[in-house]
């Protein structure tokens, strides 16, 4: 079965208290492919790799039929950062 993005960003929204959420269908609409970039509180204190087991645990029946599957997940602090320097690279 594919995925929508709608789908994906429903399911982490639901699962996580998230800040932010941006879901992009890399797979040109057959939802095998996906990125998602996630702000959450929740990832405080955790390391990379268990913010991706966390997320990984919530899509666990979706990966088995999703080809690729990226993600970045980041605290509130790293997202206000990485959206500064965003901002200052384009002025």
């Amino acid at each position: 079965m594919p995925y929508s993005k709608d789908y994906i960003q429903d399911k982490l929204t639901k699962e996580l208290d998230l800040e932010h959420i941006e879901v992009v269908d890399q797979s040109d609409g057959c939802g095998n492919k996906f990125a998602v970039l996630i702000v959450s509180k929740e990832f405080e204190g955790k390391t990379l790799l268990q913010r991706h087991r966390l997320v990984n645990s919530i899509l666990k029946e979706e990966l088995k039929e999703i080809h690729a599957f990226s993600q970045s997940t980041l605290t509130p602090e790293q997202w206000k950062v990485e959206s500064e320097h965003k901002n200052k690279a384009t002025q």
